[in-house]
């Protein structure tokens, strides 16, 4: 699991390998992550867009932004988290992702950046 803390934020994320499939005569690797965003502000805040920076070993990148995350903008009161599950597929068993969410603060209308540590995507088959 990797944490970082941006402005009173916490991020936790855990990834899963879901397993392979072929597509279109190609095989991809599915991956799920889980993240939890934890708010240890005392301001109520809520996520309002996301950036991803999607990187496979085979040095292809994504590059995904977009509202909320799947389909919600959550608000989250202070002491209190939110999780959610999304996933990636990617043409190699190893990756990475990193990126950010816009959030805004309630209290003080203030927008701001909060980090999405990078990541690792690994296929435990083909992990040394």
């Amino acid at each position: 699991m990797v944490q970082q803390v941006t402005k009173g934020i916490k991020i936790s994320v855990e990834t899963h390998f879901e397993g392979t499939f072929y597509k279109n005569q190609k095989m991809y690797y599915a991956f799920r992550y889980q993240i939890t965003i934890e708010n240890q502000s005392k301001d109520l805040v809520q996520l309002t867009s996301r950036y991803w920076k999607i990187k496979d070993s085979l040095n292809s990148n994504e590059i995904v932004t977009g509202e909320g995350v799947v389909g919600k903008k959550p608000v989250i009161k202070p002491g209190d988290s939110y999780t959610y599950n999304s996933g990636c597929l990617l043409l190699s068993p190893f990756g990475s992702m990193k990126g950010f969410y816009n959030m805004i603060n309630f209290t003080s209308t203030r927008k701001f950046k909060v980090k999405v540590p990078s990541f690792r995507l690994s296929a435990l088959f083909a992990m040394n």
